[in-house]
């Protein structure tokens, strides 16, 4: 969904996020609003708005945007958010339609779901949002965008961190999320397909050489999403692993453009 912030002067900021069902440790109902920490922290205002979108009794769509506090009177943001990833997460109250409809939280890909759907480059994922804070149409729906995994390893890991995407991505679609939905893959050691249905992760940045733009996303793994979440509940992410930095030279020396609508 659409989150947005009217700046006064004409203009307006724009990311995507999406809802995930988490319910509490003592099993009560809880609804997060997932999103790109930089979106947010682009929004100097205490309120956003979230783009819901209403069906009418004649089956019409409309686009009802609702007020969003994300930030307290001091200006000191309500979100919680990753300590090394741009990963954001924000508990909200929303109409229970949507909360029936928000994404429960398994979903998100583990540590192990890439291995064991054996993903590789070349693989197609799909991603929402909104480009330039476009939308599909006047009801607010997103736009999708499908391509191929584009690196390798994919990781997760505190070494490998995220993924590359060959598709184009815009200021607006940050914080999207970037799913795979397949009819049928064949998981090793069984004979029987199985249905693949999970959120791979959340588009955080694009690719740029020399101020030019590739066409590549960077994804953020779900494992950091759901890392995020768990601080919801008083827990901390392990800390990360340390690696030895290897400087970037020749083609690999790009810039990642982080993507909020200015």
């Amino acid at each position: 969904m659409q989150l947005e912030q009217p700046l006064g002067d004409g203009t307006r900021t724009v990311g995507t996020g999406f809802l995930i069902n988490d319910p509490t440790p003592d099993g009560k109902p809880r609804i997060v609003l997932v999103t790109a920490e930089h979106v947010l922290e682009k929004m100097p205002l205490a309120s956003a708005r979230i783009g819901f979108r209403i069906q009418g009794s004649d089956g019409a769509w409309r686009y009802d945007p609702q007020a969003l506090k994300i930030r307290d009177g001091a200006g000191h943001p309500l979100w919680t958010h990753h300590p090394t990833r741009d990963v954001a997460a924000l508990v909200v109250e929303v109409p229970p339609e949507f909360a029936k409809s928000a994404i429960p939280v398994n979903y998100l890909a583990g540590v192990d779901t890439f291995t064991k759907y054996r993903l590789a480059p070349g693989d197609e994922m799909m991603a929402l949002g909104f480009p330039r804070g476009l939308s599909s149409n006047t009801a607010g729906f997103p736009i999708l965008r499908a391509g191929r995994v584009a690196s390798y390893p994919l990781g997760p890991s505190d070494s490998v961190p995220t993924f590359l995407m060959d598709f184009s991505v815009f200021p607006g679609n940050s914080g999207g999320p970037v799913f795979m939905a397949m009819g049928a893959r064949r998981i090793p050691g069984s004979d029987q397909p199985e249905e693949v249905q999970f959120i791979a992760g959340i588009l955080t940045q694009q690719v740029e050489l020399d101020h030019e733009r590739l066409g590549i996303g960077i994804v953020t793994h779900a494992r950091y999403v759901r890392e995020t979440l768990d601080m919801l509940d008083g827990k901390r992410p392990p800390p990360p692993l340390r690696v030895a930095s290897v400087p970037l030279t020749g083609e690999m020396a790009v810039a990642a453009e982080q993507m909020a609508t200015p």
